[in-house]
Order: C-alpha cells, then structure tokens, then sequence
C-alpha cells in the first residue's frame, strides 16, 4: 500500500465526512430546532397565527353558513360526528363522518419507540385533508360537511353530503389488500352551480410528522415532503434541515410525506396541476413532532358528475421491494416510481444500492440470519470480491518496500528543492526498470469507495434493520448508548454510542497499519511529508466520531467490522510476504529488461521524463535570453 492508497482512503474520508456535513443541521439549524426564540421560531409562530386566523375566518363563514338557511349545503352543515374503519392485515384506516376524509392511520406489526406493537403515522390531531370546490355563488368545503356513510365493509365505505336540491358530494373508499387505498371524489346533480369554465378544484393536505424513532436529529435528516413530476419526470423533495417553501410549476403525479421509515403518499390519476405550493416547517425536538407539511394541490373536477376525481394513497412503511409490489395494484396505469421514497442515494450510488447491494441483502436476509449477521456477511462478502484487487495493491507497496535501499542510492544526489522533478523521474525510471507500478495502489481505494458511500445511504434508509437487536445494540436502525445524559451538546448529541467508538478505533487500528506499512517505503523528503499525512490519518477517527455518533448503530457496525477485516487482511499479507523471494523476483526482472535495450520506458515514468525535458528546455531558453 502507498500515498496512492492512503490519498484514495483520505478521499473517502472526506467524501463521507461531506454527506454527512450535507445531511445534518448546521449549528445554526440545530440551534433554530433547539431554541423557539430564533428567526425560523418566529416566523413559524407568525405562520401558526395566520393560520388560527384563517381557520378562525373559516369557523365564522362556517357557522354563518350554519344559519342561512338557504345554502345549498345547509342540512349537511350540522349533524354527529362518527368514526369508519377500514383495515386489512397491514394497515388500519380511520375515516370521520365530519369532513369524510382520513382522519387516523396505523401501520400494523411495526413496533413504535415505546413499545407498542403497532405504528400510528398519524390521527385527528395531526393529519388533515380538505377539498375545496368554488361555486358561482357558494363555495363548498368538504371539511365543513357532514357526510353519511354506507356501503361500509372491512374495505369499503362511501361517504354522501346531501344537498338541499338533490344534489351530493360523493366520496367513494375502497382498501386494497396491502398498503393502497383507492378513492374519488364525484359531484352529482351539482352542475348548475358551477361557471362553464371550471374544471379544477384545490385541495390542501396537511400534515404533523411525528417522531417515531428514538434519535430525534437522525430521523429528521430523513423526513422530508417529497413530490414526482408527472410523464417520467424526476423525484425530488424540500429541504430536510430548514424551513422551506416552494411553487411546483410542474404537473405532478403524486406528493408525500415522509418520515424514516414510513411514509404517506398522496396520488392524482389527472395528475396534479401546475401551481402546486408545498411547505415544510421544523419542529423543535421537545414537542414530539418533526416537521408540519402543507401541500396546497389542484387537479381535474368534472362539475357534471360524469368523470369523478380518481385518487390513490399509499400508507406504509420505506420498504423497496413492498412499494414495487404495491405499485403494480395501482389502476392508474402510471409509472410512479414510488420507490424513491427509499433514499438510496445518487445516482451512482443509487445504482449500486439498486443493483447489487439490495439483491444481496434479500438474499442473505431470506436465510433467517440475524440483520448483524446479514451485515457481517456483506462485509465478507464484499472483502472477497475486492481482495484480488487489495492483494495487488499490498504487493506493489511490498515491492517498494523492498526496493526502498535501491531507490535511496539512486535518488542520493538529489537533494536540492530544484532536483524534485529529476528525483522523481529517477526513481520512476527505477520503478520501471524493476517493472513496479506505484499508481496500482490506488485501485482498490478507487472501487471500495463508491461501496462505502452507497452503504453510508443503504443501512440508515433500510427498514430491515429498525427494530432488529443484535450483540449489545438493542436497534441496529438508531444508536446504540452506552452513556445519556439530558442536555444537548453540539457535535455529540445526548449520548455516546458505543458502535461509533468502535468504528472510530478500528479506524484508528488501520490508520496505525497503514502508516506503518508507509514508513518502510518513503525516501528522502517524503518521509517528512509522511509525518502530515500522519496526522491526518490519525486525526480522521476524530472526525468520523462528531460526525457518525448519532447515526444508526448499524451503519457504525458495519464500518467497523470492514476496517477490522481490512486490518486483518493486511496483517496477514505482510506476515505472508517474503520480502526475500520477492527481491529475487524483482532482480531477475530488472536483469530482463536490461538485457531488452530496446524496451522504452512508459506509462508515468515517460511522462516524468518528457515534463523533465520541458522543464530543462524552458531553463535553457530563459538562460539563453539573460545572456542576450
């Protein structure tokens, strides 16, 4: 292994310490979340009271609305409020007979952080959706409405607000047998009511994410409001550490709101019309929430009741293969793409997670092993697959090492700051004689480094894990303490976890490893330069700790048992070599190419030389000209 090398591990280093910095809070953030008297707190107190205002507004039209007996929706202005419920063996739906929306989802055999054997996403309290219709002279707002259930079955129910000329609004529910369930909204007898020109009708959904993992700040980088552009059009989401709002020029085909691990997904058959505002708001960590979501959406009304508003909504857990599976009973005939709401990172990384990583981890998984064992076993698994490739890269710093005394002699007239370049060109020359590639070393750092990244967004987006003990980390989908305490300190959190301090010493151990391998093939002034790459090795596990104590045990888990393993396996190859033997080998091909005259020198060694004649060229031409 050489500087290549450790370059190569730098470069992941400072690729993960990067993803991390961009998915985390800044201070700033961290403080705005922490603190309700910060610029964000205040503009979201300013926003909660336009929106007690608002409602208040609604409240006063709605209980004019009450008195005047005239309006067309008077009889369904005033009645009693009764639950519906919905349920199949994955998920449970509480719909009101005020309003005829959901009102309460649960998600079933997916334990909440306190234990209970089922996961509520939302309630009344905390979920809200709305349809709005504009009439010529009144506006009908579903939320106000009364509606009359029938139809009622473990799947089904249709929810009716009756008008005083005949007329209805029509909401038409049927559960699927997993997580879908399909729903349209119809106007009947209701024509007349409406201008000639109106096609559309708003809708406002809104949503309180609660908190249902144990790590606050974790599960937040990964709750976001998310949307997908209509016809194949990309997926992308609000931002995850601020407050944000933003106008979707672009039809839509859906918008959720998503946590960690679950998810709720709002899809429009017509699409969603251009115009779309969606909002995401921070919650401070003590209120047992993450963000508040609004999504204000207009899609296709048919006025005459023929066409009715067609829509579906996914309720479930962040599960790849789950959402594919459900995808296929949507009757849309669309290309959802609604797995994207398991963030499986960039595009690169996004393919491999897609291709390779979750191929093997269902496959490992279908074994009935234990989620650490499943994890140990890809560690073993990819060390395998790589090992070609990191023995390559052991045996070219090994050739160095032992080429080290020759390299000393043939480089020791060049000392002076201005024979760098003719020092490097000697010992490339040197290298090419023996036949000794110094840039192979940096191979195995350049594939291994792609796999660490896709795992640094696979393990912490893999519901798999949450729930699953393993050794002494009793959830492999958050931290693992081994010390709490209450008060929040930036950079560490209210804990350490034990896993990051292991990961952080395997680091270390590796760090210690490689140095030492270094050390025995450095000459002259890189030696020197050795002692500041020194520190930053050293300094990395230092780093890594601010930046993965509060990430899942997981993930910490399987970065330490990779480094262990790279430990291992270094230690075993440099107890393997024979420095010797490999000396001969060195030696009997040198002696080869020597008696080969006509073999030119290549690859870095011949690019070396020609920048050394540059260099000499432009020399002599600024001498010739001092002269002159």
């Amino acid at each position: 292994m050489n500087r290549d090398t450790i370059i190569g591990f730098v470069l992941i280093a400072l690729v993960l310490i990067g993803f991390s910095w961009y998915n985390q809070p800044s201070a700033e953030q961290m403080e705005a979340m922490r603190k309700e008297d910060s610029i964000a707190a205040v503009m979201k107190e300013n926003a909660e009271k336009k929106q007690k205002a608002e409602a208040a507004a609604k409240k006063a039209e709605a209980e004019s609305a009450k008195e005047d007996s005239t309006a067309l929706f008077f009889g369904a202005l005033n009645g009693s409020e009764e639950d519906i419920v919905l349920k199949n063996q994955k998920v449970e739906l509480t719909f009101s007979t005020k309003g005829g929306t959901m009102t309460k989802a649960i998600i079933k055999n997916f334990t909440d952080k306190n234990g209970n054997k089922d996961v509520t996403l939302f309630d009344k309290q905390d979920q809200r959706m709305n349809f709005l219709l504009s009439g010529k002279q009144d506006n009908i707002i579903t939320q106000d409405l009364y509606f009359t259930p029938s139809n009622i079955s473990d799947s089904t129910v249709t929810m009716t607000a009756q008008a005083s000329d005949g007329g209805s609004i029509v909401l038409d529910y049927l559960l699927g047998p997993d997580h879908l369930l399909h729903f349209s909204l119809t106007a009947n007898g209701l024509g007349g009511m409406f201008a000639p020109t109106y096609k559309e009708m708003d809708i406002e959904w809104n949503g309180h994410s609660r908190q249902q993992e144990k790590g606050f700040y974790f599960e937040n980088r990964y709750t976001a409001l998310f949307y997908k552009e209509a016809q194949g059009g990309s997926t992308d989401n609000l931002s995850e550490t601020e407050d944000k709002t933003k106008t979707i020029e672009e039809t839509l085909d859906w918008v959720a709101f998503r946590n960690q691990f679950f998810s709720a997904a709002l899809i429009s058959k017509d699409n969603f019309s251009g115009g779309s505002t969606l909002a995401s708001v921070q919650d401070p960590k003590e209120s047992g929430y993450l963000k508040q979501f609004d999504a204000k959406l207009r899609t296709a009304f048919d006025p005459s009741g023929q066409k009715p508003s067609q829509f579906e909504m996914y309720i479930g857990p962040n599960d790849f293969r789950l959402i594919q599976s459900v995808e296929k009973q949507s009757q849309f005939g669309k290309d959802l793409d609604l797995e994207q709401l398991v963030n499986l990172g960039w595009w690169l990384f996004r393919l491999i997670n897609r291709w390779f990583t979750l191929y093997v981890f269902d496959w490992l998984a279908s074994w009935g092993f234990p989620m650490g064992i499943v994890l140990i076993l890809i560690t073993l698994l990819l060390k395998a697959i790589t090992f070609p490739m990191v023995k390559k890269s052991y045996m070219s710093s090994a050739k160095m090492r032992v080429l080290k005394p020759k390299l000393d002699e043939a480089t020791k007239q060049y000392d002076k700051p201005e024979d760098q370049m003719k020092k490097q060109q000697a010992m490339m020359q040197l290298y090419s004689q023996y036949g000794v590639s110094p840039l192979s070393g940096c191979l195995p750092m350049l594939i291994q480094m792609p796999i660490w990244i896709a795992m640094f967004w696979f393990v912490p987006n893999a519901i798999q894990l949450r729930g699953q003990s393993f050794l002494w980390m009793e959830d492999l989908a958050t931290y693992d303490p081994i010390i709490s305490w209450n008060s929040h300190i930036w950079g560490i959190g209210d804990h350490l976890s034990l896993s990051c301090l292991l990961f952080c010493g395997s680091n270390i151990l590796y760090s210690w490893f490689t140095m030492r391998q270094q050390k025995d093939q450095m000459v002259g002034a890189q030696a020197e330069q050795m002692k500041y790459m020194q520190y930053m090795m050293y300094l990395m596990p230092l780093m890594f700790f601010f930046m993965f104590n509060d990430y899942s045990s997981g993930l910490n888990f399987y970065y330490f048992i990779s480094l262990f393993f790279s430990s291992i396996i270094m230690w075993t190859l440099r107890k393997t070599t024979n420095d010797e033997k490999l000396l001969a080998i060195l030696e009997a091909r040198f002696k080869e190419n020597k008696n080969n005259p006509k073999k030119k020198t290549g690859g870095l060694a011949a690019r070396l030389e020609a920048m050394q004649k540059q260099a000499e060229e432009l020399q002599r031409q600024r001498m010739n000209q001092q002269k002159k």
